[in-house]
């Protein structure tokens, strides 16, 4: 088992930025563009991006609760 540190947590993201994205055109009816712009200009994903936040560890739908709150 590989340790989550700051050096190797951006292998993560891209699938967590995606499921946010899908949830977002999804639930938002907006377009992948924009969700993914959204997603990338929010706090939650400087978050995502700290590992001491731990928010990496948090699964798509408590994630997309975070974003919509922001939101």
């Amino acid at each position: 088992m590989i340790d989550v540190n700051q050096d190797n947590l951006y292998l993560l993201l891209p699938s967590k930025i995606s499921w946010l994205a899908d949830m977002l055109v999804e639930n938002k009816g907006i377009s992948i563009v924009e969700a993914i712009k959204k997603i990338y200009s929010s706090e939650l994903y400087d978050k995502l991006q700290d590992e001491k936040t731990k928010m990496w560890h948090l699964g798509p739908v408590a994630l997309y609760k975070e974003l919509e709150e922001e939101l």
